[in-house]
């Protein structure tokens, strides 16, 4: 089931977007914990680009006075976790996120769709259909 959030939480989605993360999914955790709003869930193929994504969220963020409260998992490049208070971000190594399973873990969670999560969606999609011609 897909749900519409506060339109806000699409800068958060076009900043993990800005460096080609893959797999990205929004979770709306409001009603299952207290500790963040939106889990939003992202993959890199590499540690470096893990990193790199996670060093393009904070930069793009603070350009709108966005600040992390915290980010740990940025040295290793495994499992980088960017605290924004009410929405967390994820940037996994894909073998880690598949590892850990977090969408598994928070199954109840509803998944967010956002303007740039339906754009990328419906390009997905375009890019997919002209691959079947």
């Amino acid at each position: 089931m897909t749900k519409e959030v506060d339109p806000s939480i699409d800068i958060y989605v076009k900043a993990v977007l800005g460096k080609k993360a893959l797999n990205v999914v929004a979770l709306d955790v409001q009603d299952l914990t207290s500790i963040a709003d939106v889990f939003i869930i992202c993959s890199g193929r590499s540690n470096r680009q893990v990193s790199a994504i996670a060093e393009f969220i904070k930069r793009d963020l603070k350009k709108h006075k966005i600040k992390p409260l915290s980010v740990e998992g940025s040295r290793d490049g495994h499992w980088v976790l960017l605290d924004y208070g009410h929405v967390i971000i994820h940037v996994f190594y894909e073998p880690v996120r598949e590892f850990y399973d977090l969408e598994g873990l928070w199954t109840d969670a509803k998944r967010i769709t956002t303007p740039s999560l339906k754009k990328l969606k419906s390009e997905t999609e375009a890019s997919n259909q002209m691959a079947d011609i």
